[in-house]
């Protein structure tokens, strides 16, 4: 499968998971156990029994426990089984464990080998944790497309002009574009200057006045972006507390199903109750009425996962995109070849 193993996916946000209330994900086509033990700390357990393959979270948790619902086989945090009623614990009672680390408000599990676990991967999103929940805005949007389909999506926004025209197009096709590549980052910015501000920036700068605007977005492998913008008017000079910073991260569920988490923060009118309402229903509207159903319908068009299998005809507002995927194909050929 085209994935990369050995990396940090975001399983979700950490409210998602209480010591009433597991968590089922599948990633990578592995479905996935989640709930929390019995110090609070969560427990990943692949959701599967390996007797007659029922799915454990049909059965009963107790602290660091999971005892199938099935024929009653208990196992315990590191996947071992700790109770057979039909007789002796064998070495094949086992379940497959996953490293789980709760940062930022999320959940990231570790796919490759929990003994490989490489904490220093962990995206730093201290952004969010430095924004007062006044100011965030937290989406899940399950979608029927490609993880790297839907991380094109974000890395070519020249797409906003046409899919986003009542709230943040109108600004990217005619902007100075770039990008370059930093270690394992791809980056792409755009600088509109001297515009008309979409109706989602207009609050950002005085009424009637043009802006100039910067949009960068940080893609960093698999499929976690960074997309940071501000709204300037003409001429001033841009500061952090102009700006707003986005996450926008794809984990793969399936080859043509993904899990797309968004939080949204901001530096200014961080108080303002009715702008957030305003761009909570905005970027809801954007997701979930515009981007989601276009990118379905795309993969569903393609009907398949590999892009590049259909020869796609190439434009300059491709760059950053198809250095990112150039990039994760590299990771992948040396994870691959890594392997015994």
């Amino acid at each position: 499968m085209n994935w990369l193993r050995n990396c940090w996916y975001q399983a979700g946000w950490a409210d998602e998971v209480s010591a009433d209330t597991p968590l089922v994900r599948r990633i990578l086509n592995e479905p996935i156990l989640f709930f929390r033990g019995a110090h609070g700390d969560v427990i990943a357990l692949v959701d599967r029994c390996p007797h007659r393959f029922a799915p454990l979270s049909a059965g009963r948790i107790d602290g660091d426990t999971v005892t199938c619902g099935y024929h009653g086989l208990a196992f315990g945090r590191a996947g071992s089984c700790v109770a057979n009623p039909h007789g002796p614990v064998t070495s094949k009672m086992q379940v497959k464990a996953y490293e789980v680390v709760e940062r930022h408000g999320a959940l990231w599990v570790w796919m490759g080998d929990a003994a490989d676990a490489d904490h220093g991967l962990l995206p730093d999103l201290s952004f969010i944790d430095a924004t007062p929940e006044s100011a965030r805005i937290q989406m899940y949007m399950p979608t029927a497309a490609n993880y790297q389909l839907i991380a094109d999506n974000i890395m070519d926004l020249s797409h906003a002009d046409y899919l986003h025209p009542t709230s943040i197009g109108g600004i990217i096709t005619g902007a100075d574009a770039t990008t370059r590549e930093e270690g394992r980052h791809v980056i792409a910015e755009w600088h509109s200057s001297n515009c008309v501000p979409p109706p989602a920036y207009a609050p950002m700068v005085a009424p009637s006045e043009r802006a100039d605007i910067w949009t960068q977005v940080v893609w960093q492998p698999p499929g976690l972006m960074i997309l940071s913008t501000a709204a300037m008017q003409v001429g001033e000079a841009r500061t952090p507390g102009h700006e707003s910073v986005t996450l926008h991260n794809m984990v793969p569920e399936t080859e043509t199903t993904t899990h797309y988490f968004m939080c949204s923060t901001r530096r200014f009118l961080v108080d303002n109750e009715g702008f957030n309402a305003m761009l909570r229903a905005s970027l809801a509207h954007a997701f979930l009425n515009e981007d989601k159903p276009m990118l379905e319908k795309q993969q569903r068009s393609m009907g398949t996962s590999d892009l590049w299998a259909l020869d796609p005809v190439l434009l300059k507002v491709d760059a950053g995109a198809v250095r990112a995927r150039r990039k994760l194909d590299a990771l992948l050929d040396a994870e691959r070849l890594a392997r015994p």
